[in-house]
């Protein structure tokens, strides 16, 4: 007599082996009934809450300097503590429309949270990989430099300026080069705000600058600062409009905006309804039966009017049949067609030609 436990074991080592197969493992024992979940954890999985329902957009801005807090996108999030710190990146083509700067990426950093709207902090920008790489060619000369450089509000930005020259040349020459784009851009940054660095970078104006002034050295094919870096913060200007302020001018923007949209609606509906569509006046004086007697008499007026031009037609389609008639040339004609002619017109065709003549023209 077998004694059963109150154990289930699932799984069963078999004895027989195949030839070369690894023996099958015991498997642990577990209890026959499956533990139940109690009401108060089912209660809790019921009052779980949904994360995206907690969530909320935020529209994240571009600095105040030299942006004036230009929308530049959107971004969702639970909390301010969790929208703080993010890096939104894009082209310098979505910002201004330039289609030339589509290779220029632009870096924002949310510093902080007013209300729905995310500011950000300019961290630097680069240029795409793929449009550096096509700018280096052979027989050509390639210059790189890292420069940091410290604005007059306390900004700590490191550039990296890259120039191609027309052809290959010497190290001496790349460090004279190297030199005066360094002696050039120190000053530059020396002389102006961050917001300016940013402009100038951006711009071209700062590349402009280092044209000139490396031009004489040796002759250049191109010159570009592929990347810049902010490395630590200044001071925050506090001139320029406010955040209040931008947001009246974007509210009435948006309202002139639906205003045109407005009465360009409302003027195209009016251009149909006169075009073709008969108003409710019209139709009411069409059921009057005045209307319906004059309608009578413009139609009796119609027709006699179409009876007339029938009749003249036809005058005009007689006379132009005799004229062409008394215009046929009998006389080129042999005899046998004009005894045709006269067996059509049921007159005798015995005679001379001059006879038959006669008489059809007769």
């Amino acid at each position: 007599m077998y004694q059963y436990s109150s154990l289930l074991q699932i799984g069963v080592v078999s004895r027989r082996l195949a030839s070369g197969v690894a023996p099958a493992r015991h498997t642990e024992m577990i209890p026959m009934a499956a533990k139940k979940v109690s009401a108060k954890a089912r209660a809790a999985a019921r009052k779980q809450r949904d994360k995206w329902k907690m969530k909320r957009w935020y529209t994240i801005r571009a600095p105040r300097h030299p942006w004036d807090f230009k929308s530049i996108g959107e971004t969702i999030g639970e909390s301010d503590e969790h929208i703080v710190g993010r890096i939104y990146q894009m082209t310098l083509q979505e910002f201004n429309g330039d289609f030339t700067k589509m290779h220029v990426i632009l870096k924002f950093r949310v510093k902080e949270c007013v209300g729905q709207d995310a500011l950000t902090t300019f961290i630097g920008h680069h240029h795409q990989t793929d449009h550096t790489r096509r700018q280096i060619r052979r027989y050509r000369g390639k210059i790189d430099d890292v420069i940091d450089v410290v604005t007059t509000d306390g900004y700590l930005v490191r550039l990296k300026p890259l120039t191609i020259t027309q052809k290959r040349v010497q190290t001496s020459v790349k460090q004279a080069m190297r030199l005066k784009t360094r002696e050039v851009m120190l000053a530059f940054a020396s002389k102006n705000t961050y917001s300016k660095l940013q402009e100038s970078i951006l711009g071209g104006d700062l590349e402009e600058d280092i044209r000139k002034a490396i031009k004489p050295i040796y002759p250049i094919r191109s010159i570009s600062i592929r990347k810049s870096q902010l490395l630590q913060e200044g001071v925050v200007s506090e001139t320029g409009p406010t955040l209040d302020e931008i947001h009246a001018e974007e509210a009435r923007q948006e309202s002139e905006l639906k205003a045109k949209k407005a009465a360009a609606i409302a003027a195209a509906m009016e251009e149909e309804e006169s075009d073709d569509s008969p108003s409710i006046l019209d139709a009411a004086e069409a059921l009057e039966p005045e209307s319906e007697k004059a309608e009578v008499v413009e139609s009796a007026e119609e027709v006699a009017e179409e009876e007339v031009a029938e009749e003249e037609v036809a005058e005009e389609e007689v006379a132009e049949e005799k004229s062409s008639d008394d215009a046929v040339d009998y006389s080129s004609m042999t005899v046998a067609e004009l005894k045709e002619l006269l067996k059509a017109a049921g007159k005798p065709v015995s005679g001379k030609k001059a006879e038959l003549i006669e008489r059809l023209s007769a």
